[in-house]
């Protein structure tokens, strides 16, 4: 049964129609991926579907009993507000029961009302927490808000940034657990093991369904289970995640061409005829003149758009960027520790990390907004760096697109020429019709063209780009990808989005906490198994749990005498540091496996290697429980 069908939608704003004819279901369980380029209208469509706008035209029906929740790019809450709050709303039954369990159980302390009609009172409001999620649901949300990067549930939602708010909405949906769960650009701000374990939770503990509207191509591929792709003002629906998805557009684009192929040798045979012919006609004729006509009127099919993007690289010198020894301490706290790097020319460099690390203050490092606490920072004297900020402070809102990218110039550079200021917003897909708009106006991933629109102009032979992926369509995505791969001088940029690190990125520069930041060869994949090897290899490294002990306490064992240790559970201890050392090979050996892409194509065996990982990881931690207990009692 479906939990939503829609019939006929038709959606405008003034001249521009973003879509019609849109008649779609959506049904239990199923995982949706909504795709397409900026501007076409996805969010638009995923709010009217839950109900925040309205279509100008058609019909939806919602199924009666069941939930449908929204996660915005940009959410509202109430600024006195904790984090834990506003992540607890809509539990109205847990709370209104937990709170009069409380309060129940506070007068019964204060001696407060009749004995017993205060224990069967509080006996029925435990039995009502307990019926609406049960006693551990404040700690789980915690976990939910910890693993989102909330690590102070108390924190007022007043003092967090837009990311960190979207964190807590993204908290509270997946506490609340809807029917439908309706999610805008869900790994916007997210660093990657963030993405990883919303990934994770979403395949494997999340009941309800999805539609998806992102861009993360990863996160699509192991999550959707069917694409729909809003191009044109239709829906086209395809089976799978992105890559069944491009294979089964190419194949549709193919048969467009065809088509239209078709049409067009059908034009040029109709009018090679009606210019033959003379101009007495017959009614037969006449009907033929008029299909001729209705087809020329048609003009040509609409076809997809995309963006071009190009630079004009200028040529650097023997040195272009150096950093030795460079560290930054910010308000007290240790961001980056004796960092050496050497940028060489068609370096294509990734950065990665935990938001916070200090990824964006070594971009402000390089570009002098901000000096190193220590160590040295070299800038050859032939570097030009062209900077894209991930808050697009360059941008003023109350300009249009037009005045935001040219000023007052009527020409500006493109790959090494000039050409008018309207041909360049093209390329951009900013059209006549709309270059006059204020960029205020324009959705996440239109000011992110226009900001990769106003850097490009320049010469530069150096790029830093601060999170470009965000908002970004996959088309757009796509021609950044082409233009790092093709630039002629050196990148860094910071992003979050694998595919993209997988497409461009030569090495990988991660910030691994506490002031460590290494460069490891290769794109993000290579970069990822590198990683779960060091891990592995680490846990093996590390002093066993006895021999930890042992270096904190004299080497003299008390005499066997004093040992409250049966023989048996001797001997039990003796092998245990095996069991553990054994256990946490095979915990990592399976981290390993989890982490190749591969997996998550099977979701049966995905299933089963994580499930295998949690019970190897409660084994660890039994043994070691136990091997604790055991020592203690020997000591």
């Amino acid at each position: 049964m479906p939990i939503l069908t829609t019939q006929g939608l038709e959606k405008s704003f003034g001249p521009q129609v973003l879509f019609q004819g849109v008649s779609v279901s959506i049904h239990s369980g199923q995982r949706i991926g909504l795709v397409g380029n900026n501007g076409t209208g996805k969010s638009t469509l995923a709010q009217i579907l839950a109900g925040i706008q309205q279509a100008d035209t058609g019909t939806i029906s919602r199924r009666r009993t069941s939930t449908i929740e929204y996660l915005a790019q940009e959410p509202r809450f109430p600024e006195d507000r904790s984090a834990l709050d506003v992540a607890l709303d809509g539990l109205t039954a847990w709370r209104t029961a937990k709170d009069r369990h409380e309060q129940v159980s506070r007068d019964l302390e204060l001696g407060t009302g009749g004995l017993e009609s205060l224990l069967q009172e509080q006996a029925d409001a435990a039995a009502a927490v307990e019926h609406a999620g049960g006693w551990a649901v404040q700690a789980q949300v915690e976990a939910t808000l910890n693993a989102l990067g909330i690590k102070n549930s108390a924190q007022l939602v007043g003092t967090m940034s837009g990311g960190e708010r979207r964190r807590v909405a993204l908290a509270r949906l997946l506490t609340l657990g809807p029917d439908l769960a309706i999610l805008d650009e869900p790994t916007n701000h997210l660093d990657v093991e963030t993405i990883e374990w919303l990934e994770t939770y979403l395949v494997e503990q999340y009941q309800g369904a999805l539609l998806l509207v992102t861009h993360d191509r990863y996160f699509l591929d192991r999550i959707a289970q069917h694409t729909w792709e809003l191009d044109g003002g239709s829906v086209f629906r395809y089976e799978g995640g992105w890559e069944q998805y491009l294979q089964s557009k190419a194949e549709r684009q193919a048969h467009v061409e065809r088509t239209e192929s078709n049409r067009q040798n059908f034009l040029r045979k109709e009018l090679e005829w009606l210019r033959r012919q003379p101009k007495a006609r017959s009614g037969k004729q006449k009907a033929r003149i008029s299909r001729a006509e209705n087809a020329v009127a048609q003009g040509p099919l609409r076809t997809a758009e995309n963006v071009e993007l190009a630079m004009s690289s200028q040529r650097t010198g023997g040195t272009i960027l150096e950093l030795a020894d460079v560290g930054v301490d910010i308000a007290g706290r240790t961001l980056i520790d004796c960092l050496t790097l050497h940028l060489r020319r068609g370096d294509r460099v990734g950065i990665v990390g935990v938001n916070g690390t200090g990824k964006t203050s070594l971009l402000k490092c390089i570009t002098q907004e901000i000096t190193p606490t220590r160590g040295q920072l070299k800038i050859g004297k032939n570097t030009v760096f062209a900077y894209f900020d991930q808050a697009r402070a360059n941008l003023d809102d109350k300009l249009s697109i037009l005045e935001n990218v040219a000023g007052d110039r009527r020409t500006l550079p493109w790959a090494g020429n000039e050409i008018t200021a309207f041909s360049y917003l093209e390329k951009f897909l900013f059209f006549a019709d709309k270059i006059r708009q204020p960029v205020g106006s324009l959705s996440g991933g239109e000011r992110a063209r226009v900001g990769l629109a106003k850097m490009l102009q320049g010469t530069a032979n150096v790029l830093l780009l601060d999170e470009p992926t965000n908002d970004l369509d996959t088309s757009t995505l796509g021609a950044l990808e082409d233009l790092l791969q093709t630039f002629a001088g050196a990148a860094l940029v910071v992003t979050h989005d694998r595919y993209f690190l997988d497409r461009f990125a030569t090495s990988i520069l991660a910030f691994l906490g506490d002031g460590r930041v290494r460069l490891y060869p290769g794109n993000f994949s290579a970069y990822q198994a590198t990683r779960t090897q060091e891990k592995l290899d680490e846990r093996r490294e590390l002093p066993s749990p006895a021999a930890a002990r042992s270096s904190a306490r004299p080497e003299k064992k008390p005499p066997p005498s004093k040992t409250s240790l049966t023989p048996h559970e001797r001997r039990e201890l003796g092998g245990l540091l095996d069991k553990i050392s054994a256990g946490e090979t095979n915990a990592a050996e399976l981290e390993r496996k989890l982490s190749e892409p591969e997996v998550y194509k099977d979701k049966v065996k995905m299933a089963s290697f994580r499930e295998q990982l949690n019970q190897a990881q409660a084994d660890v931690v039994r043994l070691m429980a136990r091997w604790e207990e055991l020592e203690k009692r020997q000591a």
